[in-house]
């Protein structure tokens, strides 16, 4: 990758409506590379390139809004991820089962990329089951997860076999139980635990604290007999009912993490714990998931780690636990998404509607207003929004952009990219510097876009959701067809 355009506006002073954090770019066309996938450039004329295809020709052939993905860097990240964790764990459990977690984004074609670069498949639903289905994937290489599964969602497990169903209460446990044993079958289970480990990541995501709708609780007294917690309670029901093999315990603390210590921690928790049962119930098991979690960059604060860092911390965290348990290891396993997905795509819009207010920069920080100095902000409308990217409003997620469609020597504005829902919340980029110039008609490419952007996209106010294409050596196509008013309509059963 590249950073073709000349560097301008050097030192320009940064709007003091903008954060902290957001430092006004030397170089308004440069593309800061964490963020996008390996092969997006710009070409001779300054317009955003991806696997060879330029934006404009995207645009004409498949209409904007549109995701746009990177197959070769999906798969190059997805072969980071085995091969890293496989060299890692080689001398500790023979390698890693790399489960990609399909809750960030599905569809039969990832499901292909997954298998032919050597994952399993991480599913979260029924729905996502019947993706992996249609994909022919064997149902040993699939995963179910859910805090709430169904009878019919349970039972479909058992009927695709599948190599792990993720339970998630002691409620879930009898039930998977009590269905395959009827079926005549076993359930190959693995009990989800919460350890209490508080990764840095916003709180709705961060998901190993107690008071939250996932797992079982591995503090003392947490259920109704006296001194077991409810994953201890789980491990003797599991190992003494008749229509479940129990394979091990799992575990998952949160989202979009960057620092590894939280995933030592856990694996060191979970270790201890496993060896503890392993001896009181005299039962063996044989897996251990560590989840996933592994952070991207949205932003260039973001600092991902390269997936053979985080392999190589968290192998020595489990070889020296195990060597101090005196116990052998588990088979690990773990299940990035957003980190494989996130960077391999962008989102491609056009821009619509642009205006300038004036904002009181004590007022815009929550402070006091009345200063009577007030400065620009640039609203930037395009042509999707919140149905496209709901994680803006959700988790006030900080996104990027750039101007796609040309290069710009303009002065630098600061800009919110928003789209154009009914809603004032309805925001793609809260803030961004882009260049002074940029009018109707110009493409914007928002990246880190791949993970649980199009997999959380809606209808609102009956927009149709983007396409999904994949790039690669020069051609393009399409993976999930664009939906279409047709579409929107034909479910509407009438008056």
């Amino acid at each position: 990758m590249t950073t073709t355009g000349r560097t301008v506006h050097a030192g320009h002073a940064a709007s003091p409506l903008a954060p902290e954090w957001l430092q006004v770019p030397a170089d308004l066309n440069a593309l800061h590379e964490p963020m996008w996938a390996g092969s997006v450039d710009r070409n001779s004329a300054g317009a955003l390139t991806v696997g060879g295809v330029g934006v404009q020709e995207l645009k004409e052939q498949f209409g904007t809004p549109l995701f746009v993905m990177d197959e070769a860097d999906f798969r190059a990240r997805a072969r980071a991820f085995k091969d890293s964790f496989d060299a890692a764990f080689a001398d500790i459990c023979g390698g890693v089962d790399v489960y990609y977690a399909g809750k960030s984004f599905l569809c039969t074609a990832v499901v292909k990329w997954v298998e032919e670069e050597g994952l399993r498949l991480d599913t979260a639903s029924g729905g996502e089951l019947a993706v992996a289905a249609r994909a022919g994937i064997a149902g040993e290489r699939v995963a179910l997860h859910g805090n709430n599964k169904s009878d019919a969602e349970i039972t479909r497990a058992l009927d695709m076999g599948l190599g792990r169903i993720v339970v998630d209460s002691l409620d879930e446990l009898v039930r998977v139980g009590d269905i395959a044993r009827a079926s005549g079958r076993l359930a190959k289970v693995m009990l989800r635990l919460t350890p209490g480990v508080h990764a840095h990541t916003h709180e709705f995501i961060a998901t190993a604290h107690e008071d939250q709708k996932f797992g079982l609780s591995m503090a003392a007294d947490t259920t109704d007999q006296a001194g077991l917690s409810a994953a201890e309670e789980a491990v003797a029901a599991a190992s003494a009912h008749p229509g479940i093999e129990l394979l091990g315990l799992h575990c998952h603390i949160g989202s979009q993490i960057f620092e590894p210590d939280g995933f030592a921690l856990a694996a060191e928790k979970l270790l201890r714990f496993l060896a503890a049962m392993q001896e009181k119930y005299s039962i063996t098991m044989p897996e251990l998931d560590l989840g996933g979690g592994y952070g991207i960059a949205y932003t260039p604060v973001d600092t991902p780690r390269p997936a053979a860092e985080i392999a190589t911390a968290m192998a020595a965290v489990v070889r020296s636990t195990c060597a101090e348990l005196g116990i052998d290891a588990p088979r690990i396993s773990i299940e990035p998404g957003r980190a494989i997905v996130g960077s391999t795509t962008f989102t491609l819009y056009e821009v619509g509607t642009l205006k300038t207010v004036r904002v009181d920069a004590n007022a815009s920080n929550n402070g006091d207003a009345g200063n009577n100095v007030t400065y620009p902000r640039r609203y930037v409308s395009v042509d999707g929004g919140m149905s496209d990217n709901a994680r803006p409003v959700l988790y006030d997620a900080d996104y990027s952009a750039v101007l796609a469609s040309r290069t710009s020597t303009a002065a630098p504005q600061l800009s919110r990219v928003v789209g154009k829902h009914c809603e004032s919340g309805d925001i793609v980029v809260r803030d961004v510097y882009l260049p002074g110039d940029v009018a109707a008609g110009d493409l914007l490419a928002v990246p880190g876009t791949g993970a649980y952007c199009w997999a959380l996209s809606s209808n609102y106010n009956y927009l149709a959701r983007p396409g999904v294409v994949a790039v690669r050596d020069g051609s393009a196509r399409l993976i999930v067809r664009g939906e279409t008013e047709e579409d929107l309509l034909n479910r509407d059963m009438g008056a």
